[in-house]
This record gives C-alpha cells, structure tokens and sequence, in this order.
C-alpha cells in the first residue's frame, strides 16, 4: 500500500543516468519534488508517461519543483533510455538492492519484480501532498501534478 498523504516521504540515495547520486533530503527546504515511479525503461506506457513529462517540463519543473523519475532499470538503462528519448530530468535506478525504494514508498509490485506507476507530489519539508498510484498498464495524467503544485 502506497505512503499516505500528509506522511514524511522516505528519504533515499540512488544513482541517476549518470552515475550521481541524488538525495531526496538534498531537495529539502528548497524545492517541492514531483516523484514518479515508472515499471521499465524501453516500454510503450512507460515511453508515453516519461515524453509526456519531457514536453511539460518547462512547466513541472523549475525554481521550485524538481521532476525525479525512478524505475526498477540499472543506471547504464536509464542512461540510453534518456539519450534516446531526449529526457532532460533525472532519471534514478532502484536496481539494488532491488526495488528498495519502491518497497519504501509502497509502489512496488513484488509478482512481476518492478514498481507500480506511482506519483509522489512532496513538499519542501518533505511531506507526500498528493499521490496517485496506478497499476502496470493504466497512464497517469501529468497534467493533474500541474493542478497539485499550482495549489502548493
């Protein structure tokens, strides 16, 4: 079951495209964070989930909002991934230990090895204000996490 609203988000440490770490806490108190889990790089839902933020990203992310997604792939995926796709956002592996972090924030499916489609809107003081969890086939709407961090 994915965390609650109003609930700390769980602080992590996972390597983005490019071999960096990124810390959630590093966000704290300076930026709100529009965390999105996605099951698998190179899949059709999951390339229409992650262009669709591509395109809106002048608008999710700036100033104040940093865009993280995370799948279950290994950096060097996320890497040609990003490359292929023109992605100009981190992209963060929960490879190892395995689904660690989609454990953490609830979003991981332990049947088919790989996170749910999970959104994660949190706030400077890393407090979850909204999520959606969807199950592997069904798209999330980016447009709704535009509505979320208008009204933050």
């Amino acid at each position: 079951m994915a965390i609650e609203v109003g609930t700390e988000a769980p602080d992590f440490e996972l390597r983005n495209q490019h071999g960096e770490l990124v810390r959630l806490s590093d966000f704290r108190g300076e930026k709100n964070v529009v965390l999105v889990f996605y099951p698998f790089s190179f899949t059709g839902v999951c390339t229409g989930e992650v262009c669709a933020i591509q395109k809106e990203l002048p608008r999710l992310q700036n100033d104040e909002v940093q865009v993280l997604g995370v799948s279950n792939d290994s950096p060097f995926t996320q890497r040609v991934y990003a490359d292929q796709e023109g992605l100009d956002y981190p992209l963060l592996s929960d490879f190892w230990p395995h689904g660690e972090v989609s454990r953490a924030y609830g979003v991981f499916n332990e049947e088919k090895g790989c996170a749910l489609r999970g959104t994660f809107v949190i706030d400077k003081a890393g407090v979850v204000r909204w999520n959606v969890v969807n199950d592997l086939p069904d798209a999330r709407d980016e447009q709704e996490y535009l509505k979320v961090l208008g009204a933050l």
